[in-house]
């Protein structure tokens, strides 16, 4: 007679197994713990603001699928939207109810969008409004801002080269010299260098591209009035403006950190196209790009600017959106401000009385913990490369075996939920001075 396995699987036998049949044994590179070292987690469930990996050890959770678990992890209202969609197939290669509905919901929500057309993931998001914009202006070049993340398409992994205008050399293998030509890169946060590339080259400029507020080299927003000389500057000289928001939209607030900007200020200048991920999926693949109808109206079949794909408006993924934005209400908002300012201020006072230099950096409901001796708040992706990132993982591993998942990389975003309540927070707070500790032994193992 056959007897039942009782093994347990590991995080390392799993690893192992990845890494035979997958290139580095990972489907998207942070996930390796390349920069922080030890084990990647597998995680095979999630409830509100804790996750459980195959080892059935739970943790309290401060990535939230990078931002999607807005709610919290298998939020009932969502779990039961998404399983009548897929009772009723899981797609059918055409259009469907639910992704119009999305795109109402969108359109009602951001003042600046006309249409929307959505699409499977950030980088087609961000690829597609590129294409929009040299299609709408008929010029070649795209300007970025070094430590800003666009997706993994070609000419935005291009790296900054020396000088304020030098065109960039690829920043990846497998990207030509002639498709990182086509990006020029200048510092975050540099008007000065902004306005000479486009004295210099205005002419031949389609779009600046920027995150809404940088999230992918740690949490960095923009200076006071720095998105709307970015938008005067663009705009006189015929260029458009892309915000890309895959991260903060919806996240850093209900209409995303364009939002927080623009109920700051009176604007004067707004973006023409806009990128949106994460949230719009909530959990599953889907993005979107939208803006002005006479822009988005340029894509086919209206216009001569191409995008297409088998999945994009996928049911199940906009039902999943739409669950968890038609749940995303102003109270939802209200906890996830509560949830960050208690949590930063606990790190903070962990920090300080570990005598651990740092700086929070913090974007609407977004933030990150710079590690370092930081006389002033950095402005570039120069400045927060300074960060110890030794003491991070240091940090990150005695959070680990607290029960307490953090991003395994210095350089991202933290994302608390609607489900971290006061008693949640207070465990993290609970875990903090030990970590903060280690954070500050150089031999810590």
């Amino acid at each position: 007679m056959a007897t039942m396995s009782t093994h347990q699987p590991t995080n390392a036998e799993y690893a192992e197994r990845a890494e035979r049949v997958i290139p580095g044994g990972v489907s998207s590179p942070v996930r390796a713990f390349g920069s922080v070292g030890g084990t990647p987690r597998f995680f095979v469930s999630g409830n509100g603001a804790r996750v459980v990996d195959v080892e059935g050890q739970e943790y309290i959770d401060l990535v939230g699928a990078w931002g999607p678990a807005l709610l919290g992890h298998a939020d009932p209202r969502v779990i039961a939207a998404v399983h009548e969609a897929v009772d009723r197939g899981l797609g059918f290669g055409a259009s469907a109810p639910a992704e119009v509905e999305l795109a109402e919901l969108l359109v009602e929500r951001l003042p600046e969008v006309d249409k929307i057309r959505m699409v499977s993931t950030g980088t087609e998001a961000t690829m597609t409004a590129i294409r929009i914009a040299r299609g709408a202006t008929n010029r070649p070049l795209i300007v970025k801002f070094a430590g800003h993340y666009h997706g993994h398409s070609d000419g935005l992994l291009a790296a900054a080269g020396s000088g304020l205008a030098t065109l960039s050399l690829p920043g990846s293998a497998g990207v030509t010299p002639e498709s990182a030509a086509q990006t020029i890169v200048l510092p975050y946060n540099d008007e000065d260098a902004l306005e000479a590339v486009f004295n210099e080259r205005g002419s031949q400029i389609a779009a600046v591209i920027a995150e809404a507020a940088a999230a992918n080299m740690g949490v960095l927003p923009p200076k006071p009035g720095f998105t709307q000389r970015m938008l005067e500057i663009a705009h006189k000289h015929g260029a458009l403006v892309i915000l890309d928001e895959v991260l903060t939209g919806f996240r850093a607030g209900p209409t995303g950190y364009w939002g927080i900007e623009r109920d700051s200020v009176i604007p004067t200048q707004r973006p023409d196209l806009f990128t949106y991920g994460k949230v719009v999926g909530g959990g599953l693949p889907m993005a979107a790009v939208g803006g002005r109808a006479d822009l988005m109206d340029l894509l086919a079949p209206m216009g001569p600017v191409y995008q297409a794909g088998t999945l994009s408006g996928h049911p199940v993924a906009a039902t999943a959106g739409l669950a968890t934005l038609r749940a995303a209400d102003p109270a939802v908002y209200q906890r996830l401000g509560a949830a960050a300012d208690s949590l930063t201020a606990a790190i903070a006072e962990a920090f300080t009385n570990a005598g651990v230099p740092h700086r929070i950096q913090r974007a609407g409901t977004l933030f990150s913990v710079l590690f370092g001796d930081f006389p002033e708040s950095p402005s570039n992706y120069d400045q927060m490369q300074l960060q110890d990132t030794a003491a991070y993982g240091r940090f990150f591993h005695s959070m680990l075996s607290s029960g307490i998942s953090l991003p395994p990389s210095a350089f991202e975003a933290w994302f608390v939920s609607a489900s971290h309540d006061e008693a949640t927070i207070a465990q993290i707070a609970d875990a903090l001075p030990h970590a903060a500790k280690s954070a500050a032994q150089a031999d810590f193992a």
